[in-house]
């Protein structure tokens, strides 16, 4: 069942892809991972991808992150065809219009949650002033106000990884796209993170759930199942439609 309290309405379309298709050639097989995926999705939704291994749901996510190029098929983001950019143009897309949350944080060690989360505001050119007070007042966004200045081996896994939410919005992106975010965390500490991302939503923030556990899909308002790499359902609840409608 999906979530459907306190649902937005959707805004347009962020994310556009027609027939999208991807293979790799490994050695002599040729592996189909997506087999021509169609997919719209609008500013303000929350949606999860869900699907069992080796359903394409990696690949679709690494796709919608422009962390990879389809084989085929068209891919716009806020209008623009992404399905052919080179990699520096991919890259700017990365930096300043996706946040990503990993299952593994993957923050610096050596560095500070504030050195963290300055990062993509680093690759972005940002002053160092501006930066520094971006990112700790993103910090204190997320109620880490008193771990500015502590590295990750001195947090917990929840802090981790709100230092991680933290580095996705310092530079207020359009999406945020979070790989089975709770992976590694212990289930109250998971809720919370789950708690934290339904805040953002709320606050306006477009959010993309790639995860396998069905518990945690059900954060989302709706939801896409891949198998076998096609899209084998979407489905939304009636009260978002009616809401979408009554807000256009």
């Amino acid at each position: 069942m999906l979530n459907t309290d306190t649902m937005r309405p959707r805004g347009p379309i962020v994310i556009d892809i027609e027939n999208i298709t991807k293979h790799y050639v490994m050695g002599e097989e040729t592996v189909h991972a997506l087999r021509g995926v169609t997919l719209q999705i609008h500013r303000n939704e929350y949606l999860a991808i869900m699907g069992p291994s080796g359903s394409g749901k990696s690949t679709l996510m690494n796709m919608l992150g422009c962390l990879d190029t389809p084989s085929s098929g068209r891919y716009e983001f806020n209008g623009k065809d992404v399905s052919s950019m080179d990699d520096d143009e991919l890259a700017a897309i990365r930096n300043r219009e996706i946040g990503f949350v990993f299952q593994t944080f993957n923050l610096l060690p050596r560095s500070t949650s504030l050195r963290n989360v300055e990062l993509p505001l680093i690759y972005a050119g940002v002053d160092p002033e501006t930066r520094e007070e971006r990112a700790a007042q993103t910090l204190r966004d997320v109620g880490l106000g008193e771990r500015l200045h502590h590295k990750p081996n001195e947090l917990s896994g929840g802090q981790r990884q709100r230092v991680a939410i933290a580095r996705a919005l310092v530079n207020n992106p359009s999406i945020i796209l979070a790989d089975e975010p709770t992976g590694n965390l212990d289930s109250k500490t998971g809720e919370e993170i789950m708690a934290l991302l339904e805040n953002l939503y709320q606050a306006g923030h477009t959010i993309i759930l790639v995860t396998h556990e069905a518990d945690i899909a059900r954060h989302a308002r709706r939801t896409v199942h891949l198998r076998d790499g096609l899209i084998e359902s979407d489905a939304t609840s009636a009260a978002t439609e009616l809401q979408t409608l009554a807000f256009t």
